[in-house]
């Protein structure tokens, strides 16, 4: 077997291809689109590449056939929020083979701790935890976008490594239709009452001023955890441009107390029951295919992908009275055409979130694990902490 590093546009192009390749026969599969795999690595695209390193390596067998990939990065930004140096692992695909699989790990460690590092993550993406974050562990259905897809046995794979289970990530599900509990109810009235708090959902015309809403809660609210940094003004713009030609505005809502920002809830479509039309190619066919999906219905899921509350106004009761103000407007609304809902996935060190997703009917229908690999095996392994 031979590792190859990616240096050119056609070991770029074969880097992608490897995992189309080991899936083809998987029905659940759907191929990522080739564009935001390739804007991972592309300086111009990933603002981390400027100031932060990346590398991707194919794994040929001796026959000259790829059987695996995998890349190892740097994220300076997070790197030493850590106890120790930690640089991450990702977008790894293998045969079942644990030679095959150790040769493809070895590489990323021994490139990571050249460089200072002393854990990795992974498989973990080179940028925002919303995409290609974690190894699938249970729920084999088809991926939602942005979401990691593997078959079964790479957990053994990475386990029989060394890798040990840093937090584990849970995806909620439920029907749009199904009744809130009562205690929901009861919970948000209070706050539902109270004329310093109000609840709407974003309108497109004001994209500004709803990134700006955003950003402040997200800074409050996420940056205390482990290994997220605070989020410039450019940085939610983009976010919100980036999401703009796909966003419906009525499952998009801001909570606000006396007109300051202090809730957010953004779902978008499943854009996955779209892409898997277009085959990973989002050109000009693949955007009338795209188009003529969308418009023919069949996107019929929405998708959470984050949600928040500034830390002032946590355990009042904030949380259920947003959720319940945006079932007013999507429940049965003929207008809607979502059915099911599945909520971004919540990590186990996040037990408050946990709460409030099971609360709202959510339902625990995929599981990813974040592993850590400590480079000194003596060292003492230590799980995510709990927000408390």
């Amino acid at each position: 077997m031979q590792l190859i590093e990616v240096t050119t546009p056609q070991l770029a192009r074969d880097f992608l291809m490897v995992q189309v390749q080991l899936y083809k026969k998987d029905p659940n599969y759907i191929r990522p689109l080739d564009k935001d795999i390739d804007n991972v690595f592309d300086p111009k695209k990933n603002r981390l590449l400027r100031n932060s390193e990346a590398i991707r390596w194919l794994l040929q067998d001796d026959k000259g056939k790829y059987i695996g990939r995998i890349a190892a990065f740097i994220n300076k930004k997070t790197a030493n929020t850590y106890e120790q140096p930690t640089g991450g692992m990702g977008f790894f695909d293998c045969i079942n083979n644990q030679e095959a699989a150790n040769m493809l790990f070895d590489a990323c460690r021994d490139w990571l701790q050249a460089r200072g590092m002393e854990a990795m993550d992974g498989p973990i993406n080179f940028g925002d935890r919303d995409k290609w974050w974690g190894m699938q562990a249970d729920g084999f259905y088809p991926p939602t976008y942005g979401m990691n897809y593997n078959f079964p046995y790479y957990q053994q794979l990475i386990e029989n490594y060394g890798f040990q289970v840093f937090f584990k990530q849970y995806v909620y599900f439920r029907e749009v239709e199904e009744k809130l509990e009562e205690g929901i109810y009861r919970k948000a009235k209070q706050i539902l009452a109270n004329p310093d708090y109000s609840f709407r959902h974003m309108d497109k015309k004001d994209l500004k001023k709803y990134a700006e809403d955003f950003r402040t809660v997200y800074n409050k609210a996420w940056t205390k955890h482990e290994g997220v940094k605070g989020m410039s003004e450019a940085q939610a713009m983009g976010a919100m441009n980036q999401m703009k030609p796909i966003l419906d505005e009525r499952i998009v809502w801001f909570g606000y107390y006396k007109d300051e920002p202090v809730s957010f809830m953004i779902l978008l479509p499943e854009l996955n029951q779209l892409f898997k039309y277009v085959n990973g190619k989002l050109d000009l066919w693949g955007k009338v295919k795209f188009a003529f999906h969308r418009w023919r219905g069949a996107c019929k899921a929405m998708f959470g992908v984050v949600f928040g509350v500034s830390p002032e106004h946590q355990r009042k009761g904030v949380e259920t009275a947003l959720v319940v103000a945006a079932s007013r407007v999507v429940q049965n609304n003929p207008k809607i055409p979502y059915q099911v809902m599945e909520m971004n996935w919540i990590g186990d060190f996040n037990p408050k979130m946990m709460n409030v997703a099971v609360q709202c009917g959510g339902r625990i229908y995929k599981t990813y694990h974040t592993y850590r690999y400590l480079f000194d095996r003596t060292k003492e392994f230590k799980r995510m902490r709990i927000i408390q």
